[in-house]
C-alpha cells in the first residue's frame, strides 16, 4: 500500500512513503483463466501425446548458446573429474544420483545440470563431452524413469531442460544411439512433467524457472508450439507475482535476482535460436531488473548481503548482466523492492528500507530492517554477516539459521529480540509490518529518515533511523532513536552493531566514544557516537565462496529510560 506523492522531475525520486508488508493479488481475470483452460485442453489430450511420440522426429530444433560465462575453476576441476561446490567435492567415478547426499544448494547444483555452464566455460566440445556423458549417464540410470522426488521438482525440471539445450553438443555428441535416445526422450518427457507441474512449482524464483524451461521446451522440441502459447501465459502470469513493480524480487534477495536475470537471459537465447521475438515482458522485466539489481552493489562491484544472500563478486554480476544486453544505472530507491542506495564520492551506502518478505516467500529470509551497508571505492567497511540461505560445507545449517537475525546485521537491537520473530520451523513471525521513510536530496548530499514498528508490540518503542551522506562521500552521519509509542512493557536495553568488513582494523580512542578504522590497503575512516557506550567484539562475514570469515563490530549498549533513546554516531574519511 503507498501514498501517491509529488514525484521529482530530476531523478524520479518521490520524497516519502509508507511500505507496508502485504500479499498483493495479482491474479489473471476470468476471462484470461477460461481463455488459457482452453488453449491447455488442445494440446492436454492423448492425442498430443501421441503426437509427441510419433508425429514429429526425435530431436532438437536449435541448441541456444549460453549467454552466461561459468565458473572456470569449477569447470577446470570437472575436467579433473571432481565435481566442486562450495567446499564440497564429489569424484565423478563415484557419483550415484541413487544415494547422492549434501548441502541443498549441492543437490540443486547437480540435478540442475548447471554444472554444464561451468564445463563448458573451461572445455571444448572434444573434452567436455565425455565428463558430462559420464554424469547424464548416472542420472538417466538413477532418474529418468522414476517420477519421483528431488530430482522431479518442477523448477529444477525447468533450469534442465534450459541447460540440457544451451549445452546439446556436450551431452550429445556422443555416437552411441542407446544414449542419445535416452536423452532426447527424457527431455520430452520432462516437458510433458512440466506441461502438468509447472504451475505447482515452489513460489518466486521456482516457478519463474519451470515456466522458463517449459517455454524453451516448447520452442526447441518439434510440435511445441501449443505448449509454448500455454507456458508463455504462465510466465506472464509469474512474472507478475516473482518481481516488484521498480525490478526487484519479492523474496528481496540480491542473489536470487541475479539468479531470475540469468535465466530470463538463457531463456532469451532459446528464442534467438529459433530467431523468434522473445515475449515481450521478458525484456519489460529484465529492464527494469538489471538496475534494481546495480542499485544493491557495493563500489567493489559485488552484491550486499542482503537476505541472507552472498556478497557475488563483480566478474559474476558483469556476466549476467553482459547477458542480459541491459546497460542502466543503478537505481537510488527502489520503494516496493525495498532498498535505497546513497552515493557520494566513491562512497556507496545501501540500506534495507521495508519490511522482510511475506511468509510464503520467506526461506532465508532476515530480519535486518534498517540495517545498512557501506563500501569506500573497491573497499567494503560496514556490511551484514550475510550467507543465510547458504548452509553447507562451509556453514552448518544452525549458524545459517542465526545469521537471520537482527544481530547479524547493520543497525538496532532492543534487549536482544530481532525485530521480526524467527520462528523455530524458519518461517517469520510478528514483527515488521509497517514502514515509513522520508527521502531528500540536498545540495550537501543524501538524506533519509526511516522508521519500523518491529518493537512496538513487544516493548512500546519505536525504531527511527536517520542517515546523511555528504556529497563528497567523505561523511556519513546517523541517529538511531527509540521512541515511546503504544503500551510501553519494561527499559530495556538496546545495542546498536556494525559489523566490519574483514579487511578493516579496529583501534579504540582513549575515550571508547571512538574508533579508527583502518582498511588494508585503503583509506582510514574514523568513527565517534554520542549517547552511549562503544565496544568491540568478534563478528563474521560469509564470503562469495560462503565461508565464514572472522572479523569484527562496533557495538553501540545503553538502556532506553521512559521518555526513549537517543545516539548519535558519524563515520568520517581521515585519510
Amino acid at each position: 500500500m503507498t501514498k501517491h506523492e509529488p514525484i521529482d522531475p530530476v531523478d524520479g525520486i518521490e520524497p516519502g512513503k509508507r511500505l507496508i508488508r502485504v500479499d498483493h493479488d495479482r491474479g489473471i481475470s476470468l476471462s484470461q483463466r477460461l481463455a488459457e483452460s482452453l488453449q491447455r485442453l488442445t494440446w492436454r489430450t492423448p492425442l498430443h501425446k501421441l503426437r509427441l511420440r510419433g508425429r514429429f522426429p526425435l530431436k532438437l530444433l536449435a541448441a541456444p548458446d549460453d549467454p552466461v560465462i561459468g565458473d572456470l575453476k569449477a569447470g577446470e576441476l570437472l575436467l579433473r573429474g571432481v565435481i566442486p561446490f562450495r567446499g564440497e567435492k564429489i569424484a565423478i567415478r563415484e557419483l550415484d544420483f541413487r544415494t547422492l547426499q549434501g548441502s541443498p544448494g549441492l543437490l540443486d547444483y547437480l540435478h540442475s545440470f548447471a554444472w554444464l555452464r561451468d564445463l563448458s566455460t573451461a572445455a571444448t566440445r572434444q573434452q567436455g563431452a565425455p565428463v558430462a556423458e559420464a554424469i547424464m549417464s548416472r542420472w538417466l540410470s538413477a532418474h529418468a524413469e522414476k517420477v519421483e522426488g528431488l530430482a522431479w521438482r518442477a523448477d529444477l525440471w525447468g533450469r534442465r531442460i534450459l541447460f540440457w539445450t544451451a549445452h546439446a553438443p556436450l551431452i550429445l555428441s556422443s555416437r552411441d544411439l542407446v544414449y542419445r535416445s535416452a536423452v532426447l526422450n527424457t527431455l520430452a518427457r520432462g516437458a510433458r512433467h512440466l506441461d502438468r507441474a509447472a504451475d505447482k512449482a515452489p513460489d518466486g524464483v521456482g516457478k519463474l524457472a519451470a515456466w522458463c524451461g517449459l517455454i524453451a521446451a516448447g520452442l526447441l522440441i518439434p510440435g511445441g508450439d501449443p505448449r509454448r502459447a500455454y507456458a508463455e501465459a504462465g510466465l506472464t502470469r509469474a512474472l507478475g507475482t516473482v518481481f516488484t513493480e521498480d525490478g526487484g524480487i519479492a523474496c528481496r534477495s540480491p542473489a536470487t535476482l541475479l539468479d531470475a536475470i540469468g535465466l530470463l537471459s538463457l531463456l532469451r537465447a532459446a528464442y534467438e535460436s529459433r530467431r523468434e521475438e522473445p515475449l515481450p515482458a521478458i525484456e519489460v522485466t529484465l529492464a527494469r531488473a538489471v538496475p534494481a539489481l546495480h542499485g544493491v552493489t557495493h563500489g567493489d562491484g559485488g552484491l550486499a548481503s542482503w537476505q541472507g544472500g552472498l556478497p557475488v563478486d563483480q566478474m559474476r554480476i558483469a556476466a549476467v548482466v553482459e547477458a542480459s544486453q541491459v546497460r542502466a544505472r543503478p537505481l537510488r530507491q527502489a520503494r516496493d523492492w525495498g532498498y535505497q542506495r546513497l552515493a557520494g564520492g566513491g562512497t556507496v551506502v545501501t540500506v534495507d528500507a521495508a519490511p522482510p518478505p511475506a511468509s510464503r516467500l520467506a526461506k532465508g529470509g532476515c530480519a535486518s530492517t534498517l540495517a545498512f551497508e557501506m563500501s569506500d571505492g573497491p573497499h567494503r567497511l560496514v556490511v551484514s554477516c550475510g550467507g543465510a540461505r547458504h548452509e553447507g560445507a562451509y556453514l552448518p545449517a544452525a549458524l545459517a539459521q542465526a545469521l537471520r537475525a537482527t544481530a547479524a546485521h547493520s543497525t538496532l537491537i532492543v534487549n536482544d529480540a530481532n525485530s521480526t520473530a524467527i520462528l523455530a520451523d524458519g518461517s517469520l513471525g510478528r514483527g515488521v509490518a509497517e514502514v515509513a521513510i522520508d527521502r531528500q536530496e540536498l545540495e550537501g548530499g543524501s538524506r533519509i529518515e526511516a522508521s519500523h514498528d518491529g518493537y512496538v508490540r513487544r516493548f512500546g518503542l519505536l525504531h527511527r533511523r536517520q542517515l546523511a551522506l555528504s556529497v563528497d562521500g567523505r561523511q556519513l552521519t546517523g541517529e538511531d532513536m527509540l521512541l515511546p509509542a503504544g503500551r510501553r512493557k519494561a527499559t530495556p536495553s538496546f545495542a546498536i552493531r556494525f559489523h566490519l568488513a574483514p579487511e578493516v582494523e579496529v583501534t579504540l580512542t582513549a575515550d571508547s566514544l571512538g574508533a579508527l578504522l583502518r582498511i588494508d590497503g585503503g583509506p582510514l575512516w574514523q568513527f565517534r557516537c554520542k549517547g552511549a557506550a562503544l565496544t568491540v567484539e568478534e563478528s563474521l562475514w560469509v564470503d562469495s565462496a560462503g565461508r565464514p570469515r572472522q572479523t569484527q563490530q562496533l557495538v553501540v549498549s545503553g538502556e532506553s529510560p521512559a521518555g526513549g533513546a537517543s545516539v548519535a554516531w558519524l563515520f568520517k574519511r581521515a585519510g
